[in-house]
């Protein structure tokens, strides 16, 4: 019984910091696979960070007002914000690249 409490509290926390780990569907990985070779060509090119980040939230929001209502647009933003709050977005970065720098 003790078991599956504990199982119970860390199965969110383990589902929130490896994405990577859970099935995707193939036209979301796909969308991911592109916009990572576009981000590493932006680096290559030595394109500062936050002229990347900003084009790519500007577009993702291009893209989300085409196709969601306002209220839809908020609660994405909303659970990003939390995500950012938590410290779960830097928490997935490090996992993934083993690498603090740049994050304050």
């Amino acid at each position: 019984m003790a078991d599956t409490h504990a199982h119970a509290t860390t199965e969110p926390e383990n589902a929130a910091g490896a994405g990577q780990h859970m099935d995707v569907p193939e036209d979301l990985a796909r969308c991911a696979m592109v916009v990572e070779h576009a981000i590493d060509h932006l680096r290559n090119e030595k394109f500062p960070p936050v002229a990347v980040a900003s084009a790519l939230l500007g577009g993702s929001l291009g893209v989300m007002a085409r196709s969601m209502d306002k209220e839809t647009i908020l609660r994405i933003l909303d659970s990003a914000a939390q995500s950012v709050r938590l410290g779960d977005v830097h928490a997935s970065v490090m996992a993934d690249t083993g690498d603090e720098s740049d994050k304050a």
